[in-house]
């Protein structure tokens, strides 16, 4: 999986996201900024992200994926 799939993945599942990537296909990291994170804990928020790549990881398609997360007033 490449890094421009995980990011399009991740776009298309936050609403209103600006998502950008580090690492290579199948070890990265994302800084994900959304107004969809308001609210909710960091818990809630690594929930949210990581279940959108949960088959891509169990599959092993995807290693790892490391995750920062930001509302736009906390960036």
């Amino acid at each position: 999986m490449t890094l421009e799939e995980v990011q399009k993945k991740l776009e298309l599942g936050i609403e209103n996201s600006e998502v950008s990537m580090e690492g290579d296909g199948c070890n990265c990291s994302a800084v994900i900024v959304s107004p969809v994170f308001e609210g909710l804990s960091l818990l809630q928020r690594q929930r949210l992200v990581l279940g959108l790549v949960k088959d891509e990881i169990k599959s092993g398609e995807l290693h790892a994926l490391s995750v920062k997360t930001f509302t736009p007033a906390e960036r």
